[in-house]
């Protein structure tokens, strides 16, 4: 049994695990040698039940007599430190007790005593059941010197409303921050720029506030995700006095499928590239494989091309990459002008978020990376007709060895050494080595539309010469199979791995089914129009634009010609590679389907992720198991949805979206405010964004907190933790008092309620029953005439 009681210095990691979320998180902010006031933490050992052991009540005597030596008359706070509480999945802001300016041993026993049975009470069971989470997780307790703060506040590393990195905003008070976080009074506002430093706000404040950015860029960089920090000024010091994960920019819990990566920031995304070959809901294992070829090919952390996932569906972040080049003096729309007819056309008005990358930082971030990139991609340009050629025969053995295999070990080292070595080359292959030929393929493309239009530019490149692209296989293999030209082994052969979902790993191919090729012939025979007859009509146009761009432009055709004929090879080395690397990845559903095999779970494997499926294979022991039913369940809400904006731009809620009757299916922007109406206005600050019509319910105590009804907005002056309660009962919440940081916009946030916060008049000027629209995300208050 491990130490009852231990100081902030003395844990290493395994003592963290179970110190709780805050006692882990101040220990590894001491050890780094951050600024956090002395103290210790009161494992969870030390309670049996509800009574602190006597051992452990000497060994605390002991740890506050050193502390008084060390300290003139020093005051302590008394805090919790539940397993669950300040996670990336939580933060509980609020919702256990805190006793602050403890002095005397007694007083300090009874305020632990507060503090570990306020797991019991009612706010914390219903925050737990709101976010998921079991409320009787085992709680530690913080005994923490107190400091005397002259100016205490919160400091967010983005935009707890938008996402956006661009500033750091924070809020602060004179005196103790208990009045910010409860929201019992309006607090100063701040901001730091992230890229150069620049500093708005309260002149008096500003040589602390660039003292506190340098502590909160090295915690985000250290910690790996943006950080809501508080802190506290004391006799020109700046203390940290506990910094955690900003639960409201994560993508979700991982565990049961939840996942949602407009949720982490003010990004743009697109599927309209990568929406083409996925354009269902993946599973877990199809995600999780994907997400793992992106890491292995991104010069940036957090660059999704292949796996940003949305409910389900894939979607590609072009933020980073336009960012990226931005730092480096590029212009973001020439960029993303470029980048159109990949990613296609960004809406007129719609900025582009950008992420404030320091040019010098980004240059050492991606050095390390460039070279292995380039050598990569010269393997790759060297390897394509190569792979074109041996991925057929790669994919028959590998999956006749992998159906053969008869154990964990057996199959574990075929994806070690073999399986995953070639897709790792594929996805080079296919992303990187036809670009060079698609480049030239682009340029020809946009001179020819300045002298002749888009359209008889594209009938000029639509395969002049008899170039069959890859991808019309499919189609003009069936005539040759009726013909006899084709024979069936080798129609399925060569087209039997397409399909309209051929990346999702839960979806068997077309050639598992016995009777696809001849529903394809029954199909193709009904059809009224031949399709090689139409491919066949297409070329004779692209000849006819070809003569009469000759006749107009002779001296430019004669320069053209050997270019054009070479660009078309382009797209034809682009779809031939694509559908290799389909092929490969087919040989991934037979891994998954050996796995489950040998595991005793079935088609229930695609419900894993590819590191749980790994780690049974070595060790045997099948971690996600438990989470089946949450994942299966979140994976048939994602298929329920409506098809979703081809182009995303920043916090996104598909469930309140697909509630909207009025809803853009072309884009969706949460920038944007909302469409001017006829109506009278209070503003505040964005306290949790989304867009909610009720009628107003007014209380002025909690009290009254029966009378709120579910679907009203909850209107009061002031909101404290033990308003919680009611909170999932409210469609919106709005207050007169409060800022942005303060616990009725942290725990809004994390509920999903909208909010806005500090409007100063609202109880005075509204009434109960009065129809209003609350905007979180923009701080308004819409409220109906009459």
């Amino acid at each position: 049994m491990g130490k009852m009681v231990m100081g902030f210095a003395e844990m290493n990691a395994d003592d963290r695990s179970a110190a709780g979320g805050k006692g882990a998180m101040l220990s590894a902010l001491y050890c780094m040698g951050y600024p956090v006031p002395e103290g210790f933490v009161i494992m969870p050992s030390a309670f049996t039940g509800e009574q602190l052991s006597s051992q452990a009540w000497e060994d605390i005597k002991y740890r506050l007599h050193q502390l008084r030596k060390s300290h003139r008359e020093p005051l302590f706070a008394v805090r919790s430190s539940a397993l669950g509480e300040d996670s990336s999945e939580a933060s509980f802001a609020r919702e256990f007790e805190t006793v602050l300016n403890v002095g005397s041993d007694e007083d300090i026993l009874k305020a632990v005593y507060t503090v570990h049975q306020s797991k019991y009470a009612h706010r914390v069971q219903v925050y737990s059941s709101a976010k998921g989470m079991d409320a009787c997780t085992p709680i530690a307790v913080v005994v923490q010197v107190m400091v005397r703060s002259e100016i205490s506040g919160v400091l967010f590393t983005a935009d707890p409303i938008t996402g956006s990195r661009k500033e750091m905003p924070g809020n602060f008070v004179y005196g103790l921050g208990e009045q910010l976080v409860s929201g019992e009074s309006n607090a100063e506002t701040f901001a730091l720029l992230r890229s150069k430093g620049k500093y708005s706000g309260p002149e008096s404040f500003k040589k602390y506030a660039l003292r506190l950015r340098k502590y909160a860029c090295k915690l985000e960089k250290e910690l790996g995700e943006p950080q809501d920090i508080e802190w506290a000024m004391a006799d020109g010091k700046v203390y940290i006095l506990q910094t955690r994960p900003m639960t409201t920019l994560s993508a979700g819990n991982r565990d049961a499928y939840e996942i949602n990566d407009a949720l982490t920031g003010d990004f743009l995304w697109t599927n309209t590239n990568v929406g083409e070959s996925i354009s269902g809901v993946m599973t877990p294992l199809t995600w999780s494989i994907l997400r793992m070829l992106d890491e292995e090919h991104n010069l940036l952390p957090g660059h999704y091309v292949l796996s940003g996932n949305i409910c389900g569906r894939v979607y590609s972040n072009i933020s980073y990459s336009l960012s990226m080049f931005a730092a480096f003096g590029f212009s973001p729309q020439m960029m993303q002008n470029k980048m159109k007819r990949v990613f296609g056309n960004i809406p007129a008005g719609m900025d582009i978020p950008l992420f404030p990358f320091s040019k010098w930082n980004l240059f050492r971030m991606l050095l390390p990376k460039i070279f292995y990139s380039l050598q990569r991609t010269k393997e790759a340009v060297r390897s394509i007709d190569d792979f074109i050629a041996e991925t057929p025969g790669w994919c028959r053995e590998m999956t006749e060895r992998i159906q053969a295999a008869g154990s964990r070990e057996e199959l574990d080292a075929l994806w070690v050494t073999e399986i995953w070595p070639y897709n790792v080359k594929g996805m080079w292959i296919a992303l990187e080595a036809p670009s060079q030929a698609m480049q030239t393929f682009e340029k020809l493309y946009a001179k020819l539309s300045k002298r002749v239009g888009e359209e008889e530019a594209g009938l000029i490149l639509s395969n002049i010469e008899d170039l069959e692209l890859e991808s019309l296989g499919p189609l003009l293999g069936i005539p040759k199979v009726i013909k006899g030209e084709m024979s069936r082994e080798q129609y399925i052969e060569k087209y039997g791995h397409r399909g309209p979902q051929e990346v999702e790993l839960s979806v068997p191919e077309p050639s598992e089914d016995p009777a696809w090729l001849d529903n394809q012939m029954s199909e193709y025979q009904q059809m009224l129009t031949d399709g090689g007859q139409l491919l066949e009509n297409r070329k004779i146009k692209s000849v006819r634009a070809w003569e009469q761009f000759e006749r107009q432009y002779p001296r430019m055709a004669k320069r053209l010609a050997a270019k054009i004929e070479a660009a078309l090879k382009g797209p034809k080395i682009r779809e031939a590679v694509r559908s290799e690397w389909t092929r490969t990845s087919r040989v991934n559903r037979v891994f998954a389907l050996k796995a489950g095999e040998l595991a005793g779970m079935g088609d229930d494997v695609f419900f894993l992720y590819l590191d749980e499926i790994l780690a049974w294979l070595k060790e045997g022991t099948l971690n996600g198991i438990a989470h089946l039913p949450a994942r299966k369940e979140n994976y048939a809400k994602y298929q329920k949805l409506p098809p979703l904006p081809t182009i995303i731009r920043g916090r996104f809620e598909p469930f309140i979206w697909a509630k909207d009757p009025e809803r853009r299916l072309d884009f969706y922007d949460a920038s944007l405010p909302p469409d001017d109406m006829p109506y009278d206005c209070l503003k505040g600050f964005p306290g949790s964004s989304g867009r909610v019509k009720g009628k107003v319910r007014i209380l002025d105590n909690l009290d009254d907190g029966y009378q709120l009804q579910p679907g009203e907005i909850l209107v009061a002056s002031t909101l404290n933790i033990g308003w919680t309660l009611i909170f999932p009962k409210a469609a919106a919440i709005i207050t007169d008092i409060g800022a942005p940081l303060s616990h009725a916009a942290i725990v809004a946030r994390e509920l999903g309620i909208p909010a806005v916060v500090g409007c100063g008049s609202a109880t005075s000027v509204l009434k109960t029953g009065d129809l209003v629209i609350v905007d979180g995300g923009q701080g308004i208050v819409q409220i109906a005439a009459g």
